[in-house]
């Protein structure tokens, strides 16, 4: 006995404008990707700057609530600070009850897992603190 192959065939046709968003579509795509614009996880990789990771616990760890400490930037790149905490914190310049806190920065309430970014501009080191937990106290150091 013979079987018979069906074969189908499909053709789809496209407008000119249609297909010009197609097209840079996947350039931009491209370009994204080549750029570096995004990590194989979830998190977006930043070309410069720091990471300071509030840790779990932090308002029982002094100086070591906040990793790393110092943060080491050059002037013109930013610190980007996440709560990795289950509680709520602050990120804010300077010390506790200082005429100049939270002149220079303050991130404002930080839920888990919120970020603040803040670029700083001049060389210099800045103190900081979160003013939930003042005990946790970190360090900028801008070159």
């Amino acid at each position: 006995m013979r079987t018979a192959k069906a074969q189908a065939s499909y053709s789809i046709s496209l407008d000119a404008p249609l297909m010009s968003t197609i097209k840079i579509a996947v350039v931009l795509s491209l370009f994204l990707v080549l750029a570096g614009g995004f990590s194989m996880g979830n998190a977006p990789v930043y070309a410069q700057g720091a990471s300071v990771s509030i840790v779990p616990n932090a308002s029982t760890m002094g100086d070591k609530a906040f990793s790393p400490n110092p943060a080491e930037v050059k002037a013109g790149e930013s610190v980007t600070w996440t709560n990795g905490d289950s509680q709520i914190h602050t990120a804010t310049s300077g010390a506790v009850g200082a005429e100049d806190s939270g002149k220079v920065f303050d991130s404002g309430i930080l839920s888990p897992k919120a970020t603040f970014d803040f670029k700083f501009d001049q060389a210099g080191e800045i103190d900081y603190y979160c003013t939930l937990h003042p005990q946790m106290v970190g360090k900028v150091v801008v070159s």
